[in-house]
C-alpha cells in the first residue's frame, strides 16, 4: 500500500520535490490510517441493554463472541446507562441469559450518580425504582436523614406522572440552589415490544420548569467513559453500542473508538447523525468482534 502511494504520489508531485517530502506524505498516510481504525483494542467497553440483549433475549451470536474475547485476554467493563435496575438486578439478569461476567466489571449510571450525591453531600428527592432507591441507601446510608435538598431522576415510568413530578418542581422553586441529577438523559430505549420512552423526556420538563440545567451521570458524559478506562488509554479502548449519541458519540469524545452495532434502539441513517462518524458500523455484537479480531466461527 505505502510503496504504491509513493509511486503515485512521485508520479504526479513536482520533480524537485525531496525525498523528505514524500516521506513526509507517507507518515501523514500512515497517521490517517492508525486514527481511523486503530490497532486491535485490548479492551472491550460494551453497552448492556440493545447491544448485548434485548429484555431476557440475548442478541444473535453475543454469548459465544463475549466468551471468545475473553478467552484471548482481552478486557472486557459493561458501561450501562440502565436505571431500572440495580447493579445486582442486571447481574442476575446476564447470568441468567447466559453471559459469564462478573459484578465488578458493569459501571452503572446508577453507580456514578451515587459517587455524584455523596461528594456533593445532598439529600434528594429519588424519582427511581425501588431497587434502585435501595442501592442509593446501601452505599450512601446519611441519605435517610435530613431534609430534601436536590432531585434525582432515573427510569422509572410507573412514577412520570404528574404528582411526582410536580413534587420535584416544587421542591426545585422552594430551593433555588436545589441542583438536578439525571442518571442519564436518553431519550427512548428499545424493549421487547419497541421503542419506549427514557427519562430524558422527563429531565427536560424539570429543566423547563426549574429554569436550570440537569447535572448527567451517565453516556455521553465523558467521565463515565474515563472512570471505565481504569488502566488503559483511550486509544486501546473501544465501546460498542446501539445509542450513536450516548454510546459512540460520547466514547469518541472522550478519545475511544466507537462501534455502532444496528441492534436495540439503531434506526437506519444513525450513523450518519455524528461527525466523525463512527469508526466502525457491524450488524450486531457478534459480528463486530468477528470484524475486528479477524475471527471466523462466531455467528452473526
Amino acid at each position: 500500500m505505502s510503496v504504491k502511494l509513493f509511486s503515485a504520489v512521485k508520479k504526479y508531485s513536482h520533480p524537485r520535490a525531496s525525498l523528505s517530502f514524500y516521506l513526509c506524505l507517507l507518515l501523514g498516510h500512515h497517521l490517517s490510517v492508525s486514527m481511523s481504525t486503530g490497532s486491535v483494542a485490548k479492551l472491550l467497553l460494551v453497552d448492556l441493554s440493545g447491544t448485548l440483549h434485548v429484555g431476557n433475549l440475548a442478541t444473535r451470536g453475543a454469548v459465544e463472541a463475549l466468551d471468545w474475547v475473553r478467552s484471548r485476554g482481552v478486557a472486557v467493563k459493561f458501561l450501562t446507562n440502565t436505571t431500572k435496575e440495580s447493579k445486582r438486578d442486571i447481574y442476575e439478569r446476564l447470568v441468567k441469559i447466559g453471559f459469564k461476567v462478573d459484578m465488578s466489571d458493569i459501571l452503572t449510571s446508577v453507580s456514578v450518580a451515587i459517587d455524584e450525591v455523596k461528594r456533593r453531600g445532598l439529600k434528594p428527592l429519588l424519582i427511581t425504582e425501588d431497587s434502585v432507591e435501595r442501592e442509593f441507601n446501601e452505599f450512601y446510608p446519611e441519605l435517610k436523614n435530613g431534609d430534601r435538598d436536590s432531585v434525582v431522576v432515573g427510569l422509572v415510568p410507573d412514577k412520570f406522572n404528574y404528582t411526582v413530578l410536580n413534587e420535584a418542581f416544587r421542591l426545585l422553586k422552594s430551593n433555588q440552589n436545589a441542583p438536578i441529577i439525571a442518571i442519564h438523559k436518553g431519550k427512548y430505549y428499545q424493549t421487547e415490544d419497541g421503542l419506549s420512552l427514557g427519562p430524558g423526556p422527563f429531565v427536560v420538563a424539570l429543566e423547563f420548569a426549574s429554569g436550570r440545567e440537569a447535572t448527567i451521570c451517565g453516556k455521553p458524559n465523558q467521565n463515565i467513559f474515563l472512570q471505565a478506562l481504569g488502566q488503559y488509554a483511550p486509544e486501546e479502548a473501544i465501546m460498542f453500542g446501539d445509542d450513536v449519541t450516548d454510546d459512540i458519540q460520547g466514547a469518541q469524545r472522550a478519545g475511544i473508538r466507537g462501534c455502532l452495532v444496528r441492534t436495540g434502539k439503531y434506526r437506519p441513517g444513525d450513523e450518519n447523525k455524528i461527525e466523525p462518524a463512527p469508526a466502525f458500523v457491524f450488524e450486531n455484537f457478534a459480528e463486530a468482534v468477528r470484524g475486528i479480531f479477524n475471527k471466523t466461527g462466531i455467528a452473526s
